[in-house]
């Protein structure tokens, strides 16, 4: 237990300074609230009115996300791989070169089938 404690005081010591923080921005900073500052910010472009329940997104913002979200794991599963890749062996890198090789096929099948055009 003793092993925890300074990982539990800094983690004590960033909550109560993120605390104090936000406590200290809403007392001491300005209170001059206005129409315009109100508005949501878009880029310095006026914001269009959208309808009552929200705009629909086209779905290629979905399918983007989740691509991004497909080889971003991929990453994930190289990082513990590259660090054990010596006790592994031959064996593993047999496995990461199919897992690779299946999510390149994945790729080639996106790429071709025009997921990755942004028109």
């Amino acid at each position: 237990m003793n092993a925890y404690v300074p990982i539990l005081v800094l983690g004590a010591l960033g909550a109560g300074f993120a605390i104090f923080s936000v406590a200290a921005a809403a007392l001491i900073g300005p209170k001059r609230y206005n129409r315009a500052k109100l508005e949501a910010y878009e880029c310095g472009i006026e914001p269009t009115p959208t309808p009552a329940g929200g705009g629909r997104f086209p779905i290629k913002y979905y399918l983007t996300a989740m691509l991004f979200i497909i080889f971003d794991i991929e990453i994930v599963f190289l990082y513990p791989w590259a660090v054990s890749f010596d006790a592994l062996g031959l064996f593993g890198l047999v496995e990461m070169l199919l897992f690779v090789l299946t999510v390149f096929v994945a790729y080639a099948y996106v790429w071709r089938r025009g997921g990755l055009e942004w028109d």
